[in-house]
């Protein structure tokens, strides 16, 4: 073994301060970050450029890497499960460091580093989900979480001398006060994500994911895209609304309509941009017209007229605003 190693990066405080850590050691550390779809950094720039940002303050090399569809394979039916929300956080935790792991051979290294904090996670930052992660993604006594490290059994590394363990820290909990102490002895200013986080374990998106994967064997990168954004409704078991909530979502939703989408805006007041995907019948086009008017600042109470287009074909149709106790019901 060689004092070289790979960092999971996302760009947050934890893997910061885990990589700190290991170069005031004098490990060489290679950064690895990958891109997730589910990401939700605090930050507006997004996790990607967070983790350069990062990379380049503590001059390391920075390697970025989707996780591809076989990600969206485990979060449709991940073996191990869910979280409370639709967190599959083993089975993710499993394909990611299986992918490190390969780029640690590839790159000459010899261990891992993660930001990881026994405690943290309910799901897989405990133990016995550390083990069996750790076991199934074929990197036993390989991986060194710097931050807790004191508190789990020592790693090859240290038994081989290659690390000082006592220079190695013991945290613990959900508490985030020992790191940013942490990031304050270091001199670390402006972390953009304290505690990152992923879509999937939010209430609100994990409902929209339900329901998605209730009336839908696929699951592309475009659907998820889609959910993040908008207000969404369900007329049928086929059929899907989404309503624009501002210039940006409208913009966006522009961008991420499909040649079988239908897309719906108020002819002559300002409104939403409003798509319907799925199947569309002659039941769905007056009330995706309807919801179209009830968020536009067209008068409720009379018709007004709604031009729609489905790929270079265009039409119009006049529509009454949906009454709010129907549009309820049909709100994910």
């Amino acid at each position: 073994m060689n004092k070289k190693a790979v960092a999971l990066l996302s760009g947050g405080l934890d893997s910061t301060l885990a990589v700190k850590v290991l170069l005031d050691q004098g490990i060489e550390v290679t950064a690895l970050n990958f891109l997730s779809p589910f990401c939700r950094c605090n930050s507006k720039t997004g996790c990607r450029l967070e983790s350069r940002k990062v990379a380049e303050k503590l001059g390391i090399e920075l390697k970025v890497t989707g996780l591809g569809k076989d990600y969206l394979e485990i979060v449709k039916s991940p073996p191990h499960g869910y979280g409370k929300n639709m967190n599959p956080c083993i089975d993710c935790r499993i394909l990611m460091l299986k992918k490190a792991k390969e780029y640690m051979e590839e790159s000459g290294a010899s261990f891992l580093i993660t930001g990881e904090v026994l405690g943290q996670r309910p799901m897989s930052q405990h133990k016995q989900a550390m083990r069996l992660i750790e076991r199934e993604a074929g990197i036993e006594g390989l991986i060194l979480r710097p931050l807790s490290a004191k508190l789990l059994e020592p790693t090859t590394m240290e038994k081989l001398g290659l690390i000082d363990r006592q220079k190695l820290l013991d945290i613990s909990g959900r508490s985030r006060k020992p790191q940013m102490q942490l990031a304050i002895d270091y001199g670390l200013k402006d972390y953009p994500c304290p505690a990152g986080g992923c879509l999937l374990t939010d209430p609100g998106f994990a409902k929209r994911l339900k329901d998605h994967l209730k009336y839908s064997d696929e699951l592309s990168f475009n659907d998820v895209e889609l959910l993040k954004i908008g207000r969404h409704f369900r007329p049928s078991n086929s059929t899907k609304i989404i309503v624009g909530r501002n210039k940006e979502e409208n913009d966006r939703l522009l961008q991420l309509v499909r040649g079988e989408d239908v897309i719906f805006k108020v002819a002559d007041y300002v409104g939403p941009l409003v798509i319907s995907r799925g199947r569309v019948n002659g039941e769905i086009i007056p009330l995706a017209a309807g919801i179209t008017v009830r968020y536009s600042d067209a008068p409720a109470e009379i018709p007004i007229t709604v031009s729609y287009q489905r790929g270079e074909e265009k039409y119009s149709i006049e529509e009454t605003a949906i009454e709010d106790s129907q549009l309820e019901v049909l709100r994910i």
